[in-house]
């Protein structure tokens, strides 16, 4: 009995991220503020919502993937994502030239890496996740295959790109949360509204799929048909936070193990708005402090890939793969 009254409850939890996440954006909004009030609300409310979208997309993509998958160590960059988005912008670079990529109409380039994720994520998954003597393993192993094919065609076309191209397209590959293009905003908030209603819709089958294929199958759920609609779901979200920063590949593991450890409860109802708050925090917060402590002295992408890859070698040591 007393280890229960000592047991911090999920909605403390809850509210507690909640909190942290809400004073991390009072604070980067209101930290240093000097001049017009409507300039400062218009550029960092600009970039704040970015930075909201992005942590959203990426916390709930690499949870609902860990659940498909039953693997807490997995995320969708790790098997291939953030290799094709690589490939796709040298392409684009090397077909188009700097000049030509950069004038680009956004909205545009975000539909095509949208398409092509979204396909990429049915020819491969759908066949690993339905068929019932596949294996995470065999997943891990074409994810792992096909990203070292998508970066190798990178390098080679990298390596006879034109050096000014070069370095366009090295910005480009470069997570950044200090650019975030405005105008991708919109459509972005739109498909990400879009694919939180569906999701919604499937919430009640998000637990049951964490119970493996066969409980699920048994339980009544359309294994095959929802898994495959959440991993275009998952291509959308992933997709929307790499339109607008960048490829990210350790910051999803690293708030998704952070909800799974603080969360008293696995259940999703819990879990998922609990790491899209720590997200929030995260961005938000590693913002403030990149921004007023160090002067931009460093990038934020940089320090937080470095502590997800930690926690990523921590998760192997572990043995947290399942």
């Amino acid at each position: 009995m007393q280890a229960d009254a000592k047991r911090i409850s999920p909605s403390t939890v809850l509210l507690a991220s909640a909190a942290l996440a809400l004073l991390s954006m009072i604070a980067f909004m209101t930290i240093g503020a000097k001049g017009s009030w409507s300039f400062i609300l218009s550029f960092r409310g600009t970039k704040l919502l970015g930075m909201v979208l992005v942590a959203y997309a990426i916390a709930v993509s690499t949870v609902l993937f860990q659940t498909i998958s039953g693997n807490r160590v997995l995320t969708p960059s790790i098997i291939g994502f953030d290799a094709m988005y690589t490939l796709l912008q040298t392409v684009m670079v090397f077909f188009l030239g700097a000049a030509g990529a950069a004038s680009m109409n956004p909205q545009m380039q975000f539909t095509l890496e949208t398409t092509v994720m979204v396909g990429l994520s049915l020819l491969l998954f759908r066949a690993l996740f339905s068929g019932g003597s596949r294996s995470l393993h065999l997943l891990m192993l074409v994810g792992v295959i096909l990203g070292g094919l998508f970066r190798s065609l990178s390098s080679f076309l990298q390596r006879i790109l034109d050096p000014n191209d070069f370095i366009v397209l090295q910005d480009r590959l470069f997570a950044s949360f200090n650019s975030i293009d405005a105008n991708l905003l919109g459509i972005a908030a739109a498909a990400t509204l879009a694919v939180t209603f569906v999701l919604w819709r499937l919430s009640p089958t998000f637990d049951v799929l964490s119970l493996g294929r066969e409980a699920a199958i048994g339980l009544g759920v359309d294994h095959q048909r929802v898994v495959t609609l959440l991993l275009v779901l998952i291509a959308v979200l992933v997709s929307v936070s790499t339109a607008l920063v960048g490829p990210v590949t350790f910051f999803g593991l690293l708030v998704a193990s952070l909800a799974w450890q603080l969360s008293p409860t696995a259940t999703h109802r819990f879990v998922l708005p609990v790491a899209v708050f720590i997200a929030v925090a995260t961005l938000v917060g590693g913002q403030v402090i990149l921004e007023r402590l160090f002067s931009f002295n460093t990038a934020l992408s940089i320090v937080i890939e470095f502590f997800g890859g930690l926690v990523f070698i921590f998760l192997l040591v572990r043995g947290s793969a399942r």
